[in-house]
């Protein structure tokens, strides 16, 4: 009679031999043999991994509807508006909006000045700027 209780084993895959060089060639090892052959591949990204992460932090941080209205929001006012004006603007409570306001601080998109108690936000055009490119670059590499 089978057990109700097996055991279940994890399986861990080999590690990939195939390794990646400052040219952009991958070192595979060569069928049946100890050799290792260079293989250039036929499409090589144009970004590196640490341009990647850092415009897709910046494209994440504009993926949100609240946060796309709050950006709007300040847009509008081109001066800079306080924290609990933005909080009125909204039918979310004000830990939420602080949470998206910290996103869109931390992406670079926003940036805030204390006056006392209170916060005053306005958008950074300049990255608002870099994201526009960054969706420019794209379309334009695909057409």
């Amino acid at each position: 009679m089978a057990s109700m209780n097996q055991v279940n084993t994890v399986r861990t895959a080999p590690a990939p031999t195939a390794s990646a060089t400052a040219l952009g060639v991958l070192n595979r090892p060569a069928a049946g043999a100890n050799t290792v052959v260079g293989v250039a591949p036929k499409f090589v990204p144009a970004l590196t991994e640490d341009e990647a992460l850092g415009q897709s932090r910046l494209l994440k941080a504009l993926a949100d509807p609240t946060r796309l209205r709050i950006l709007s929001l300040l847009s509008r006012h081109e001066g800079e508006v306080c924290v609990f004006e933005i909080v009125e603007s909204f039918t979310l409570e004000q830990p939420t909006i602080s949470h998206h306001l910290r996103l869109l601080r931390d992406s670079g998109l926003v940036d805030c000045r204390k006056k006392g108690l209170w916060a005053y936000y306005y958008v950074k055009r300049d990255t608002l700027k870099r994201a526009q490119n960054v969706i420019g670059n794209i379309l334009e590499t695909t057409y």
